[in-house]
């Protein structure tokens, strides 16, 4: 992990340190994108095969979409990094037609994998080694972000209205549920750890905080995809205008926070269109600045708005029996909300670092500026000499205001020395 939190005389961030629990991660977010593609393929083979042709063409053009735009964005990184800075890679015309192929992110994966390994069994390993293979997870857990809100929240939602409207679950539809609350819920952890990756080693993310942080926003997430699949019950056709209403307010919402996120502001478009999908399911924040008011404001809105749903089918559906399970169901999306919540308050007053570092205990996110006493002394540690990549840089920097300093004007992947 990173130092951070200096006062102005320092030369921040700090060298990263790429352990064995990143090597880990990086292992694990593989496997489970490729369990989750090979779910997602059986799923649509076995709709198809049982004639149920529009739910397989569903299932196929949420995992095309997603891996387009996956590659899209995987693709414009490499294009816009120093041509240094990716060593042994291969040539532009093979990349290109790697990602045309739409075999890009699995490339960037099983890349990771290499120089993280490397990285780990060579003890003699430079600091813009470390720094490379940190580079690497960083873009790595953006990506996979963004592939699985556009794919695997939707196609969720999908398999629990299936079910819900043909009373019936299949073998495939569970296996392919199963595997995407788990991608959901690990794509939010992987994002948070990389942004974790420029905190001094005391912020890191420890087991029982990445336990914590996994289980409150799997227990947030399954309340928002129930009440979306009940309303698509009862109104299928209805359920796209829901969604490109609330898209667009949080497209708005993002384009007015001013973010700054790509190199090209075609990009930029592109990429608030993407953190809107993620905002229709969860809470995500872009911009730097107190978050307290404005996460309230939103978690407000969209349990609001759940509620509202899940009372439409409630209401369509008077007198409700107990046997019900859909009433269990909601029953335990309920429990799920309050414990999810409670969860989420605990982690941030607990294990969050910007109140690890505050004197103050009462902020969210990114309300804090308040710095540690003991992060004085981190002005006595040698400058980072490794590769920075400025896309995580400027998210963490949302994330943890205050213990991260700007460095504006440096080219992505450069060295900071």
């Amino acid at each position: 992990m990173a130092l951070s939190g200096c006062g102005p005389r320092c030369t921040p961030p700090w060298t990263p340190r790429y352990r064995y629990l990143d090597l880990l991660f990086a292992v694990m977010g593989t496997v489970a994108f490729l369990v989750d593609l090979a779910a997602d393929v059986w799923v649509a083979v076995s709709y198809l095969r049982a004639g149920h042709y529009y739910w397989g063409g569903v299932v196929l053009s949420l995992l095309g979409l997603s891996s387009l735009t996956t590659q899209l964005f995987s693709w414009a990184w490499y294009r816009g990094d120093p041509k240094e800075l990716h060593r042994e890679q291969l040539s532009d015309q093979t990349l290109l037609t790697l990602h045309l192929l739409q075999l890009g992110y699995l490339y960037r994966c099983l890349r990771a994998l290499k120089v993280g390994f490397q990285v780990c069994r060579d003890e003699a390993t430079t600091e813009a080694d470390r720094g490379y293979a940190v580079f690497l997870s960083h873009d790595i857990s953006l990506l996979r972000l963004f592939e699985t809100f556009l794919e695997s929240a939707p196609q969720l939602t999908l398999g629990l209205y299936i079910i819900l409207q043909t009373s019936k679950a299949e073998t495939f539809q569970m296996l392919g549920i199963c595997t995407s609350f788990i991608c959901i819920a690990w794509a939010l952890l992987d994002y948070h750890q990389s942004l974790r990756i420029f905190l001094r080693d005391k912020h890191k993310l420890g087991i029982l905080p990445s336990a914590v942080y996994f289980l409150w926003n799997f227990l947030l997430v399954c309340p928002r995809i129930l009440s979306l699949s009940l309303f698509t019950v009862l109104f299928p056709r209805y359920v796209l205008l829901h969604f490109l209403g609330i898209w667009v307010a949080m497209f708005l919402w993002v384009t007015l926070q001013g973010t700054d996120f790509m190199e090209h502001a075609g990009f930029e478009w592109l990429y608030r269109a993407v953190v809107a999908v993620i905002l229709y399911f969860c809470w995500f924040n872009v911009a730097e600045g107190k978050t307290r008011y404005r996460s309230a404001i939103y978690y407000t809105f969209l349990m609001l708005d759940s509620a509202l749903l899940a009372c439409f089918w409630v209401w369509y559906n008077l007198p409700l029996s107990w046997d019900s399970p859909v009433l269990h169901a909601l029953v335990a999306a309920l429990l799920c909300c309050s414990l999810g919540i409670l969860l989420r308050c605990f982690y941030y007053r607990r294990f969050h670092p910007t109140l690890q570092a505050a004197s103050q205990a009462s902020y969210d996110v990114v309300d804090t500026r308040a710095l540690a006493v003991d992060d004085v002394a981190v002005s006595q540690q040698e400058p980072f000499t490794g590769h920075i990549n400025q896309r995580t840089y400027k998210l963490s920097q949302s994330f943890f205001a205050g213990l991260l300093p700007d460095i504006g004007g440096q080219q992505n992947g450069h060295l900071r020395m």
